[in-house]
């Protein structure tokens, strides 16, 4: 994965294992059921309650703690026979996720 310190300061810890993502052990993402075939971005912030949530909710949320930024889905073509004018026919097949390929960008905790 690669990580972008917004700001000077103090950092959310976190954890990665696999695809996933854990912030300070209370907000986990599982960034493969993310993935689609548009670049996806996560917000995650801080709430007046002091919560982790996703989203930038007005009034609710305060403050950045991380944003993730998952690229579009790959996909390579795999060979299935012939198209109805005997030309070689090709389908779509996901990559597999590859979490390196994720930005996590770190804000300074407040």
């Amino acid at each position: 994965m690669i990580v972008i310190n917004k700001n000077e300061g103090t950092k959310i810890p976190y954890t990665i294992k696999t695809s996933k993502v854990t912030f300070d052990d209370e907000l986990m993402l599982n960034l493969e059921k993310y993935e689609r075939d548009d670049p996806n971005h996560i917000d995650v912030c801080r709430d007046k309650f002091g919560n982790l949530v996703c989203g930038v909710i007005p009034g609710v949320a305060e403050v950045y703690v991380a944003q993730i930024d998952i690229p579009a889905r790959e996909y390579d073509f795999i060979a299935d026979g012939l198209d109805e004018n005997e030309q070689p026919k090709e389908v779509p097949f996901p990559v597999p996720f590859d979490i390196d390929k994720c930005t996590l960008t770190l804000w300074t905790l407040v």
